[in-house]
């Protein structure tokens, strides 16, 4: 199935509004990790193990290959209440599901909201979940238009009781009824603690489903930084990823974006040299373009500034994976060099597209770091968004 990403190039009147709202939710989660640093919202949960049974036979598709064609898949998941109020209070309920966790995960959230229109979109809190409706909140993107996936408890063993919660899985259209797809069923382990897993529905999407742009604006930000790792915990005293060492002192500025094409769709745009100005924000020019660009050791020669203002360099590549990774050098003497790695995430019919960069030489690594970084990330949201488009429309190919 095609990428279900929208092409349109006119101005989205939702865009400002969104991206607001991703903004503020990010700083809210940011705030409550002052005091709560692991987990800011559902601190405390409850892990299970299980299946989920698609059943594929009904009379009504709901446009999500994956849910419209049967099969058994093994699940990991989190029970938990947002604020962790106690029991006896009621709280926004929270399951995150990890289906099949040992091969192509996917990841999916349900929260408890209403069951009918419009209340499925509006966040209720419950005392339990046997009364509760668990819904996505927001709608993935099939083939005939939005869906919501929900879920409502046929089964729950008694407090201190062993045994299976059961629960019905259903989809419909925003105000459509909900037709029943298939059936959950986990199990807890006694004693067992909590997960160690952070669902991200972003990083690890269903199978052929789309993503609204809209949605993604709403909750990448936030769950960046909710699942941002807490200071001085182990998760971030040092990782390594490709050739670059990030560190807790000196991390890269660092951006990244879900892309609704294909990651061999992207991997076109950037392995064709001679795009190279067309998404990189700064360069206004290409001269030249070695024939085996992007091997490693290759470069390109391309020009910055507008003219006559016009400064002539290079970019050579210091280390490649073919479709997955990209570490360059980028040359804008006098300004300096500076290391840029660009790895692509294969996510099916999506992709995540990662840009970390710094100044290594000259002129620019005198900067203040804050400063530095800030108009990095700036420079390179920019330049993602025009990866994206390009990929979207074809080019490389």
């Amino acid at each position: 199935m095609k990428a279900m990403g929208s092409n349109t190039r006119g101005p989205d009147p939702a865009v400002p509004a969104t991206e607001l709202a991703g903004w503020t939710f990010a700083a809210l989660f940011r705030a409550i990790k002052v005091v709560r640093p692991d987990r800011p919202i559902h601190p405390q949960g409850v892990s299970f193990d299980g299946e989920l049974t698609r059943k594929g036979d009904g009379p009504q598709v709901s446009g999500l290959d994956w849910l419209d064609s049967p099969g058994v898949e093994p699940v990991k998941a989190r029970f938990s209440r947002s604020v962790g109020l106690p029991p006896s209070f009621p709280d926004i309920l929270g399951l995150a599901l990890r289906i099949n966790p040992s091969g192509a995960a996917a990841d999916v959230l349900f929260a408890s909201t209403g069951w009918r229109f419009p209340a499925r979109f509006a966040l209720i809190p419950r005392r339990s979940v046997s009364d509760a409706a668990l819904t996505t909140l927001m709608p993935y993107q099939g083939q005939y238009g939005p869906v919501l996936l929900g879920l409502r408890t046929l089964q729950r063993p008694a407090d201190g009781s062993t045994g299976d919660w059961v629960l019905e899985l259903c989809f419909a259209k925003p105000a459509g009824q909900w037709v029943r797809a298939g059936e959950l069923r986990l199990r807890e382990t006694p004693g067992a603690p909590d997960t160690p897993l952070r669902f991200n529905p972003l990083e690890h999407p269903l199978p052929d489903a789309g993503t609204y742009p809209w949605t993604r604006r709403l909750r990448e930000r936030s769950y960046r930084a909710a699942q941002q790792p807490a200071p001085h915990s182990p998760r971030n005293s040092s990782h390594t990823r490709g050739p670059f060492a990030l560190t807790e002192r000196k991390p890269m500025a660092t951006v990244s974006k879900v892309f609704n094409s294909p990651a061999e769709e992207v991997w076109k745009v950037i392995a064709d040299g001679w795009l190279y100005s067309g998404w990189v924000v700064g360069a206004s020019r290409i001269r030249a373009v070695d024939a085996q660009w992007p091997d490693k050791g290759s470069r390109l020669h391309h020009s910055v500034g507008a003219w006559p203002l016009v400064i002539n360099d290079s970019t050579s590549v210091a280390d490649v994976e073919p479709g997955r990774s990209l570490e360059l050098v980028a040359r804008v003497w006098p300004a300096g060099e500076a290391k840029v790695l660009i790895t692509i995430e294969d996510q099916g019919m999506q992709c995540r597209v990662t840009m970390a960069e710094d100044a290594v030489r000259g002129p620019g690594k005198f900067v203040p770091k804050p400063l530095r970084d800030a108009l990095i990330l700036a420079r390179n949201r920019e330049t993602l968004n025009r990866l994206e488009l390009m990929a979207a429309g074809g080019a490389g190919s």
